[in-house]
């Protein structure tokens, strides 16, 4: 079986670097070969793409942009009346992920409305989001992009968020019925509102055309300590025959090189044995 590919997620790594060229240069000096970040439309493409080349890393997600922030949005996909910006947004997303090679856009749901409560908002948010996703695939189409929705728990991160278990996503999906919108699985979330996860695991990698972890409840290392147990998961990963991207989103609690231990100790296992472990 083939060993995990793994990407720094560069919005949550290597954050004590100011801007995000010097982090790319990090994350590919600590080994990384893959890099993803969520919301960059505001960098100088021009160094990102100097950079990125010379580095030698691939650009392998970005978000669409979250609306504004301080206004409290946090994606715009589901959100009724934002239609026209949320597609604004995608339109740029695809002209910067094109220049610079990315193949996946991670299209926000967004949250409920302020004043409004999920069971009043939940259909129509759900057929705004089905339009909004139709409408990506058939632009993603044509640069041969995937798209990519994702499953963010209101338990803990985000109580307000629309789009919050792997069920509703998969029903979504299915309702969208486009090929190149997939499931973004980040183990954290789905840990947190559903647990159950060799089931879902199995269950949904189907669907699935990104994956992304840290530790629970502290959103650390994946060998901090926490409620995952990381050996099996990657191993269940590689057994299920999952060949796309890992993405290391979380929170270091120290350095970020002085955390890349369990990283590092998995790159040398595989490398020794041709499989991996943790």
């Amino acid at each position: 079986m083939a060993p995990l590919k793994f990407c720094a997620n560069l919005s949550w790594l290597f954050t004590e670097l100011p801007d995000l060229s010097r982090r790319v240069q990090a994350a590919a000096a600590a080994g990384f070969q893959a890099v993803e970040a969520a919301w960059i439309l505001d960098s100088n493409l021009q160094e990102l793409q100097r950079v990125k080349e010379s580095a030698g890393v691939e650009l392998v997600l970005l978000n669409t942009p979250p609306g504004d922030l301080k206004a409290g949005d946090l994606g715009l996909g589901a959100v009724p009346g934002r239609e026209a910006e949320f597609r604004r947004g995608l339109e740029q997303t695809v002209d910067f992920a094109k220049a610079l090679n990315c193949k996946r856009i991670h299209l926000m749901a967004g949250r409920i409305p302020a004043g409004s409560s999920r069971a009043s908002a939940a259909g129509e948010m759900e057929a705004v989001f089905i339009q909004n996703l139709r409408y990506a695939a058939d632009v993603l189409q044509k640069e041969e992009m995937t798209g990519l929705i994702e499953p963010i728990n209101t338990r803990v991160t985000d109580p307000n968020y629309f789009l919050n278990s792997p069920h509703q996503a998969a029903e979504i999906l299915e309702k969208v019925g486009r090929p190149n919108i997939k499931l973004q699985m980040d183990l954290f979330h789905w840990q947190i509102m559903d647990g159950n996860l060799t089931q879902n695991m199995q269950k949904y990698l189907p669907l699935v055309g990104h994956v992304q972890v840290a530790q629970v409840p502290g959103r650390n290392e994946p060998d901090s300590p926490g409620e995952l147990n990381f050996n099996y998961l990657f191993s269940t990963l590689e057994n299920l025959g999952y060949q796309g991207y890992v993405g290391c989103e979380y929170k270091p609690l120290g350095s970020t090189e002085g955390g890349l231990g369990w990283i590092k100790e998995y790159w040398a296992r595989g490398s020794e044995s041709g499989g991996s472990g943790l």
